[in-house]
């Protein structure tokens, strides 16, 4: 079994932001158990990546899920995860007024729901780790949030309250398990071309109306790249908070 220099869980692995990730994290040596519910995506990734990505089919939002996840990491890579990346998510588009309720438990089980229970799990492990390993070993435990969780926007506010959310989650945790040498960094993008923008409902017209106004836009990797940044940070470095937008957007 190789000695991978990580062991990562990251959801929502066969596109976007996930799917970069994983490929970034696999390309710097790291062993990656990736979940999402395309089982022939999955299928392809751990055929392109090799013995460094394990797939687990299925939806991040269920416990079940979550567990085989951390049981694939620690069964293919010979220990427990040490950095988690929330990830899995789906938006939708509209305002208060006009939002589509019939689609709402569903972005809240996934969003919020789904993101609580890794972190429960994912924490519990990692404080546990951490109570000897601290600080000659990293821990890390990544929230992908949104510019819109931050700064709301009309346009999105059921997809932007369930990122409110997750952004409490995320600054409760860290100040939790913190203490503890466990480092929690949630990542804000703003507009990131990826297959999000058709899950949340947005037009074809409206994506270029997005690029003509703050193109070029950010695409998986430049998220990616960020979250690779912040966990390869000595131990006792913690970079607990990143925006990254496209040069030329001014809202949200």
């Amino acid at each position: 079994m190789p000695d991978h220099a990580r062991v990562a869980i990251v959801t929502g692995a066969t596109s976007g932001i996930g799917e970069a990730t994983a490929r970034k994290f696999v390309a710097a040596g790291f062993g990656v158990a990736g979940s999402g519910r395309t089982a022939a995506k999955l299928a392809a990734l751990e055929k392109e990546l090799g013995a460094a990505f394990r797939a687990v089919a299925g939806n991040a939002a269920e416990d079940a899920v979550i567990d085989r996840l951390f049981a694939a990491a620690r069964e293919s890579f010979g220990r427990e995860a040490d950095l988690v990346v929330a990830n899995a998510g789906r938006g939708l588009g509209g305002s208060v007024t006009d939002a589509d309720l019939a689609q709402f438990d569903d972005v809240w089980r996934i969003n919020v729901r789904g993101a609580l229970a890794l972190l429960q799990k994912a924490a519990r492990k990692m404080v546990s780790a951490q109570a000897q390993g601290y600080p000659k070993a990293p821990a890390d435990i990544v929230i992908i949030g949104s510019v819109v969780g931050r700064h709301v926007s009309p346009f999105s506010a059921v997809y932007g309250a369930s990122k409110f959310a997750v952004h409490g989650l995320a600054e409760a945790l860290r100040r939790e398990v913190g203490p503890k040498g466990v480092r929690v960094s949630l990542v804000e993008p703003a507009i990131t071309l990826s297959g999000f923008q058709a899950g949340a409902g947005y037009s074809a017209e409206q994506v270029r109306k997005f690029e003509d106004n703050w193109g070029p836009l950010l695409v998986g990797a430049d998220i990616a790249d960020a979250i690779h940044y912040a966990v390869t940070r000595p131990p006792h470095v913690h970079i607990s908070d990143i925006v990254v937008r496209p040069t030329r957007q001014d809202y949200p």
